[in-house]
């Protein structure tokens, strides 16, 4: 039995196979590269797979190739590791049809739409050279959300529409071309935001399968977040929970290995609505120059408030939604 048919006819009985592996072997020399594939093939052979031809190449650095969405390549004696030219062009794509999609609705509708999209593809490359990109990808953006305004508000002058759609929503930043609900406050996040930060290498041979090492390996999971410093630092300072009701605020025990990945976790981020809060302390409500700043789950948040709207005296200030 051939192994395609053998496949089909475990799949039909509920067996599930590994989907294709990718992988990339480095050698100096192009005659080394020829040998190890070959001694591949004839490894691979007995266990029943082999290589797709189609698939694989012999190439040089200065050539360079794309591996899971990352163009690898020797630039003047550097190498360096961007996103692949087919990822961006997926992406933009992406991004066009699900504006498309998003005519006729509001703009918090955009904003939750596109706003997993952009913060997933930017935490997934953010740990090689993408600085350039996610500013050329924010200039794209910015083009979209203004065609669509203007699509909506055809009636309507340029000066109005920017005035009612774009500011400085995210007080964080120093940005007045930021896309925003000027109802709600809520604004659409930009590639630029997510800093650039390198890739740490493993020490010696950890392993994560070695329990003394869990907490090494948790602290180089929380480390990967794409939060920004404050964030991480609430969340060490509070061991990663809520102080109102004591579950976890966000898990990463195995980190996303892809944009979609990412994408699926900001959704997880945003179901749960994570928010700064200044909690009461003794009764009387936390001001922001106390070190009373906590995060919290909004659904914890909703029932703190609720109390105090039963006792007028425990009101605090409004809250900052995480950046």
């Amino acid at each position: 039995m051939s192994r395609e048919a053998q496949v089909r006819f475990c799949e039909r009985r509920g067996v599930r196979f590994p989907p294709p592996t990718l992988l990339v072997a480095l050698c100096h020399t192009q005659q080394q590269a020829a040998d190890v594939k070959a001694w591949l093939a004839r490894w691979l052979a007995p266990r029943g797979l082999a290589f797709n031809e189609d698939k694989t190449r012999i190439v040089g650095l200065g050539e360079g190739f794309d591996f899971l969405g990352f163009n690898v390549r020797r630039y003047h004696g550097k190498l360096l590791i961007k996103p692949s030219k087919a990822a961006i062009r997926r992406l933009r794509e992406r991004l066009a049809a699900e504006t498309r999609k998003l005519r006729g609705l509001n703009a918090v509708a955009v904003i939750t739409t596109l706003s997993p999209i952009i913060r997933g593809w930017a935490a997934y490359y953010r740990g090689v050279v993408s600085s350039k990109v996610f500013h050329t990808l924010d200039e794209y953006m910015w083009v979209l959300t203004y065609k669509w305004t203007t699509r909506r508000h055809h009636n309507k002058p340029k000066h109005w529409v920017v005035g009612r759609y774009f500011g400085k929503f995210n007080k964080f930043r120093n940005d007045r071309w930021v896309f925003g609900d000027r109802a709600s406050g809520a604004c659409l996040a930009k590639f630029s935001w997510t800093a650039i930060e390198r890739h740490v290498q493993v020490k010696g041979r950890a392993s994560p399968d070695d329990p003394a090492l869990a907490a090494y390996w948790a602290g180089r999971r929380r480390a990967r977040l794409p939060l920004d410093k404050y964030t991480l630092r609430l969340l060490s300072k509070q061991a990663g929970r809520c102080p109102l009701c004591g579950d976890h605020l966000l898990t990463a025990d195995q980190p996303p290995q892809s944009p979609d990945q990412w994408e699926r976790w900001w959704l997880q981020v945003t179901r749960q609505a994570i928010a700064a809060s200044y909690l009461t302390h003794d009764g009387r409500p936390g001001l922001a120059r106390d070190d009373h700043t906590r995060l919290v789950h909004a659904s914890c948040q909703r029932t703190l408030k609720a109390r105090q709207r039963r006792k007028p005296e425990l009101q605090i200030a409004p809250p900052t939604r995480l950046a």
